[in-house]
């Protein structure tokens, strides 16, 4: 009779989640640490982490370390694994990034490269940088962010889907090649979800014809999969995952666009 292992004993006693000052990340930050484990919370705000990190040793009893780190500069991931290297990380939750919809062309090139380091290098060196390291330990996990509809594109946020398409196809590959050093990876997909990013695209949720899921849902939905059925992506949300299904991909693209640009026009005019 196969002895049963709990999801801490597996991955724990710590794990790491990027991008943990707000929204998904912080979400992801409460739930693990509601199942026992101690968390390494890392983004810029350090005020919302320490924050943060006061709200789950008082809630829960675990230990949080603060790492301030801007996921944007080249040599971040190696300044926050020396900031852990006395830590047992079993567990990686690469979630940093943000957006900023606009037109392409008029876009400034040195943001757009800024906004693809954190968007889709940071994920590549955090895979590389923490895979080495849970091969070494003889297991572990690995969760990439992704984005709903990246893989087939987004008009007006060109730069970001393709950077986290870059991200969901490094997960997919990295899902088979890291499972016989005993480490599980899956990219989740991220669909339409209440955070701030939903505003600072300019969008009204109560007028988005799907309306956005809560972080609590999205976080759960992807904690239960990874756990569940060894899946290399997974797109929380049941009707999320039918709409993907059923509408083409290039439906899906001028539905996103439109939606995308009207806002930007809405927050042209309101800025007016």
């Amino acid at each position: 009779m196969k002895s049963i292992v709990s999801f801490l004993d597996r991955y724990g006693p710590w794990a790491l989640v990027t991008g943990a000052s707000s929204g998904i990340g912080a979400e992801f930050a409460r739930q693990l640490a509601s199942e026992g484990f101690h968390l390494v919370l890392a983004a810029r705000r350090e005020d919302l982490l320490d924050a943060l990190a006061a709200e789950l040793s008082r809630r829960f009893g675990v230990q949080a370390r603060v790492v301030v780190v801007d996921l944007s500069e080249e040599d971040a991931v190696d300044r926050l694994g020396r900031a852990v290297a006395d830590l047992d990380i079993g567990l990686v939750v690469s979630n940093a990034g943000t957006g900023d919809p606009g037109h392409f062309l008029d876009q400034d090139h040195d943001e757009q490269l800024r906004l693809f380091r954190l968007n889709a290098l940071s994920h590549l060196n955090v895979a590389h940088h923490f895979g080495g390291r849970l091969a070494r330990r003889g297991g572990g996990g690995i969760l990439l962010g992704g984005a709903m509809g990246a893989a087939h594109g987004i008009p007006f946020s060109a730069n970001e889907a393709g950077a986290k398409a870059l991200v969901q196809s490094l997960g997919e590959s990295l899902h088979v090649e890291l499972r016989r050093q005993g480490i599980r990876v899956m990219t989740y997909v991220v669909p339409p979800t209440d955070t701030a990013i939903i505003r600072k695209f300019g969008l009204d949720p109560e007028l988005m014809p799907v309306k956005p899921m809560s972080t609590t849902q999205c976080v759960s939905e992807t904690l239960r999969a990874f756990r569940a059925n060894g899946k290399s992506s997974f797109l929380p949300g049941r009707m999320n995952r039918i709409m993907s299904a059923i509408i083409p991909a290039f439906v899906m693209r001028l539905m996103m666009g439109a939606m995308i640009e009207r806002a930007l026009a809405n927050r042209s005019d309101q800025a007016a």
